[in-house]
C-alpha cells in the first residue's frame, strides 16, 4: 500500500493520496483546488488516480475532486447522507471498497458536518481484518475535533455535538490502539480550537491525551466541551461561501492565464476600475509606503485566512509583491479560497510607484513602550484583534476588542474619537485591520509592533 500525505500549511489543511502498487490504482482525500501536486505524485509513483472523495463539505477550502475529474476521470465517491449536486458514487455507512490489497471501510461520522464520512483503510498483504490506518477527516484530530457549530445556531451546535458523541462512543473508540489516525484539519486549522502540531496520530494515543475524548462518557459534558466559545476561534467571513460551493460541485479551473505584469499606467486605470489593491509585503514594508486603499496581508502561512477575511466576494485584485516568485503562491492561495485569478501586479513595485510621482500612506508602526505612554497620556485608543482564548489569556486593560475575523461586519463599533491603535500576537494581523481600517475612513492607525508577544516580553501589566 502507497500512502502520501500533502500538508498546506496556509489553510491547516492535509490530503492524502492511498494507492494500490499491484493494480496501480489510487485514491486522492479530501483534494484541494489546485490538483498539479497529486497528479505529479501520482506520476513518480506509477499510479493512477482512479478514486476521490472528500470526508465532508468543508468550511475552509474549495474542494478539487471536480477538477482531478476532469484531469484523471477518477470515480468521485461521496457521503450517502449528504446533498451533492454533482455526479458521484454514494458511499454507506459500512460499505466496503477493495482496490488491489487495498481494502477501504466506511464510516459515517456526524459531528463536524451530518455528511461527514471516515474512510478504515485496510492493507490486505498486511492483514485481512486489521486496518492499517483512519482517515479521519475532521472525526477525530490530533489532540481535538472538529468544531460542530459551523451550519447553524446554538441548537444545530447541540444537535451536532451530541451526534458527535455518538460517532465517537461507536465508531471511533472501538478502533485498536495501534491504528494511524491521519486527519484533515491539522496545525494551522481554524476547524478545532486546540489542534496539536504533529500531522498524525493514533487511536491510542487521543484515547489517552486527548481532553475533549475525556467527556465522552457524559453527552451533556461532552456537548458543552464541544462548543465552548471562549475557545473556539472566530472564523473569517469567506468561509460562509465554501461549503455550499463544495456541496454543489466547485467549477473546474481549465487553463490559467498568466497574471500579466502592468506599468503604472496600466495599474492604475484597473485601480480606478474597481480592482483592489493587495500588499503582499509584510507589516513593516507595508506601514512604511504603500498605495492608499491598499489592504495589507502579508505572505506566509496565514495569508489565505486574512485575504478572505478583508476581500469582498468575488474581488478582483492588483498585487504587489516583494517580487515576481511570489505571483503563483499568492495566485493558488486566492484560488483555494474561491477568488479569481489576480488581475496583474506592479511590474516595478512600489519603487516604480514612488518613482512615478503617485501618492502614498503609512501606518505608523509603534512599540509596546509606545503604547504604553500613549495611552497613560490617554493619547490613543487601542483595538486588540486576537482570538477569543488570545484575550481570555491575558489583555491591555483598555483594549476594545473585536477579533480580526468578525471586524469587517462590526466597523461601525471601532472608536475614532482619537488616533487607534491596532494589537495582536505579533504585529501581522493588526497589520492586516489597520489597512482594512484605513480603507473604509481611519486615517489615525498605528500598528503595535511585536504585539502582545512584546508586550509580555516587556512584562508590562495586563488583566485576565
Amino acid at each position: 500500500m502507497f500512502l502520501k500525505q500533502f500538508y498546506a500549511q496556509s489553510l491547516g489543511h492535509a490530503s492524502y493520496l492511498v494507492g494500490d502498487e499491484k493494480t496501480g490504482r489510487a485514491l486522492a482525500f479530501d483534494p484541494r483546488r489546485d490538483v498539479e501536486v497529486y497528479l505529479q505524485a501520482a506520476r513518480e509513483s506509477g499510479l493512477r488516480i482512479a478514486y476521490t472523495a472528500d470526508s465532508h463539505g468543508h468550511n475552509d477550502y474549495l474542494s478539487g475532486i471536480t477538477e482531478l475529474t476532469e484531469h484523471t476521470g477518477a470515480r468521485v465517491w461521496a457521503s450517502a447522507a449528504g446533498e451533492y449536486g454533482y455526479p458521484h458514487e454514494p458511499l454507506r455507512d459500512g460499505q466496503v471498497v477493495e482496490f488491489g490489497d487495498v481494502g477501504i471501510e466506511v464510516l459515517h461520522t456526524p459531528g463536524h458536518t451530518p455528511e461527514h464520512m471516515s474512510l478504515l483503510v485496510y492493507d490486505r498483504t498486511t492483514s485481512a481484518d486489521v486496518p492499517a490506518l483512519l482517515l479521519s477527516g475532521g472525526a477525530l484530530l490530533v489532540g481535538d475535533l472538529a468544531r460542530p457549530d459551523l451550519l447553524g445556531g446554538e441548537e444545530q451546535a447541540r444537535e451536532a455535538a451530541s451526534a458527535f458523541c455518538d460517532t465517537i462512543q461507536t465508531k471511533l473508540l472501538s478502533l485498536p490502539d495501534g491504528v494511524q489516525v491521519y486527519p484533515t484539519h491539522v496545525a494551522g486549522s481554524l476547524c478545532g480550537g486546540n489542534i496539536g502540531s504533529r500531522l498524525s496520530t493514533t487511536v491510542g494515543y487521543e484515547r489517552r491525551t486527548n481532553a475533549v475524548l475525556s467527556y465522552v462518557d457524559s453527552t451533556e459534558d461532552f456537548v458543552r466541551e464541544c462548543i465552548r466559545l471562549d475557545n473556539l476561534p472566530a472564523v473569517p467571513p469567506y468561509w460562509k461561501l465554501m461549503r455550499s460551493q463544495n456541496m454543489r460541485g466547485v467549477e473546474p479551473l481549465g487553463v490559467l492565464a498568466e497574471p500579466p505584469a502592468l506599468g503604472v499606467d496600466e495599474f492604475q486605470q484597473h485601480r480606478d476600475a474597481g480592482a483592489i489593491v493587495l500588499d503582499t509585503r509584510q507589516p513593516e514594508a507595508y506601514g512604511g509606503s504603500h498605495i492608499p486603499g491598499a489592504l495589507n496581508v502579508g505572505t506566509g502561512a496565514a495569508f489565505p485566512t486574512w485575504a478572505g477575511t478583508v476581500l469582498p466576494e468575488g474581488a478582483r485584485t492588483l498585487l504587489v509583491m516583494n517580487g515576481p516568485a511570489d505571483l503563483w503562491e499568492i495566485s493558488r492561495q486566492l484560488l483555494r479560497i474561491g477568488y479569481p485569478l489576480p488581475t496583474g501586479w506592479l511590474r516595478a513595485g512600489m519603487t516604480g510607484w514612488r518613482t512615478a510621482a503617485r501618492p502614498v500612506e503609512t501606518v505608523p508602526q509603534i512599540t509596546v513602550y509606545d503604547l504604553k505612554e500613549r495611552l497613560e497620556r490617554d493619547e490613543v485608543r487601542l483595538l486588540d484583534v486576537r482570538q477569543p482564548s488570545e484575550w481570555n489569556s491575558g489583555h491591555i486593560a483598555e483594549a476594545v476588542h473585536i477579533t480580526g475575523a468578525e471586524l469587517p461586519d462590526r466597523l461601525d463599533e471601532v472608536p475614532d474619537d482619537r488616533p487607534l491603535a491596532v494589537t495582536c500576537g505579533s504585529g501581522y494581523r493588526s497589520s492586516v485591520a489597520t489597512s482594512l481600517l484605513a480603507r473604509n475612513g481611519h486615517t489615525e492607525v498605528l500598528n503595535v509592533t511585536g504585539g502582545m508577544t512584546a508586550w509580555k516580553n516587556a512584562d508590562l501589566p495586563m488583566k485576565g
